[in-house]
This record gives C-alpha cells, sequence and structure tokens, in this order.
C-alpha cells in the first residue's frame, strides 16, 4: 500500500517498488507481461460482460473520478469522468491482484491532490507503469453528449500513433456484485473510433457512486473518487 501512495504522489519513477512487484518490463523500460492465460472473473448468470474468445491485450488498474451533475429530478447525473490506468499486465498473476483495486481505493481516498494534478505529474515523470488515460469527450457521432476515451498515446509504445484510442459506446452493464450502493457498475462498451481496441470491460471497482438524492438549482457539481481494474481486447496495434 505503501508503494501505491508513492506513485500516487507521483514519488515513484520506473517500477512501485516494495509493495508490488511489477517486473517483466520490456527493453525499452516499458511494462508488460503476456496476458495470454488471463480471464477476468465475471459473476456467471449473467449476459451483459462476455469476453471475446481471443486473449486481452492490455489490463490496467484505474484511480480517477466519476463527474456528477444534479438534475432536475433532484439526482445525481453522470456526465464522465476522469482516471489514469496503471499498466497491471506483470503482477496479474500474484495473489493480492484479485483485491489490489481495495488497497489503491484506500490510499487514494486520503490523497488531498485532484486527479487532474496527479496525472499531469506523472507525464512528466513517464513512469512505464503508467498506460493510459481514461476521459470523455462530444459524441462525434451523434453531436451531443459524451463518450468515454481512452487514450493511450501518452505511451512512449505508441507514440507517433494518432489512432492509439478508443472512443466507445456502451454495450452492456451489471451493477457491482460487491456493493452497488457505493461502487460503480461494471461496464461493456464497444468501439466506435480507434485502433487500440473493439472491446473495453470496466470490473472490479471500488466507489464511485454519487449520494442519493440533490437538490437542483443549489447543489453543486461534484466528482467522486473510484478505482477499477480496465481489460482491452481487439484492435490493430499491439506492445
Amino acid at each position: 500500500m505503501v508503494a501505491i501512495k508513492n506513485l500516487i504522489a507521483a514519488a515513484a519513477a520506473s517500477y512501485l517498488g516494495s509493495g508490488y512487484d511489477w517486473a517483466g518490463q520490456s527493453p525499452n523500460g516499458i511494462a508488460f507481461c503476456s496476458l495470454d492465460k488471463f480471464v477476468p472473473m465475471f459473476p456467471s448468470g449473467q449476459t451483459q460482460l462476455v469476453v471475446p474468445s481471443e486473449p486481452p491485450k492490455f489490463l490496467g488498474l484505474a484511480f480517477g473520478v466519476q463527474n456528477y451533475t444534479c438534475s432536475s429530478s433532484n439526482n445525481y447525473t453522470n456526465v464522465g469522468a476522469v482516471a489514469e490506468l496503471l499498466d497491471v499486465s506483470c503482477i496479474a498473476s500474484e495473489s493480492y491482484f484479485s483485491t489490489i483495486q481495495n488497497d489503491l481505493y484506500q490510499v487514494w481516498e486520503i490523497i488531498p491532490q485532484p486527479i487532474q494534478a496527479i496525472i499531469d505529474v506523472l507525464h512528466f515523470l513517464n513512469p512505464p507503469t503508467v498506460l493510459s488515460q481514461h476521459f470523455f469527450q462530444p459524441n462525434p457521432v451523434t453531436g451531443s453528449g459524451v463518450s468515454p476515451v481512452w487514450d493511450f498515446r501518452s505511451n512512449p509504445r505508441f507514440k507517433g500513433h494518432d489512432d492509439a484510442f478508443i472512443l466507445a459506446k456502451g454495450n452492456g452493464s451489471i451493477p457491482s456484485p460487491q456493493d452497488p450502493s457505493k461502487d460503480v457498475a461494471w461496464l461493456h462498451v464497444v468501439n466506435v473510433q480507434g485502433d487500440i481496441a473493439t472491446d473495453v470491460f470496466r470490473f472490479d471497482t471500488v466507489g464511485g457512486q454519487p449520494p442519493t438524492s440533490c437538490k437542483y438549482g443549489t447543489d453543486k457539481d461534484i466528482s467522486v473518487k473510484y478505482v477499477s481494474k480496465y481489460i482491452f481486447y481487439g484492435g490493430s496495434l499491439n506492445y
């Protein structure tokens, strides 16, 4: 946990240190390990989250915020998210991987710096554990609303690849199996633009849910911290 805190505080450089073993980096210093045998654990009996038959390409552990605005119905409506994804492909087989999102959330919850400030510093340090950034942008197809984006273009491996991202649309979701009142839903989204992936799944979520009600015209927009794992399939760009 100390190692994770150091990373979020931008004190880590090439790997996280004592708490977790982030070995397996490629010779150019970019974290990478094969995910050929990794299969995410989704609840049985549901049909919303069904992974493709091929192995995944990227596995990220994200920390960030879910953004909400108070609607005229006096409840909070999601208007996007901002998050930083760490490359966790090299620790996917470790025993602690199944609960690492809880460790990260405990630290992220008490860090005072806003997520964008941390992202900016991490971009400056450029540690190889940084995989990509997650944010929302205006929907380029409909011209209204916003679409989720996972952007790998700051990753040195994809320097110069203008299509190293995925802009996506929703395809399925289930409530968090752990605590749906506290943890945001698990999701499956599919590609609309970009070459980095065809499918993205959000799972093992912690946090991110807003208060159950608000007062329209009085309560301000809020950002709620969350942690989750994201797994990416397909696409034409590879490590």
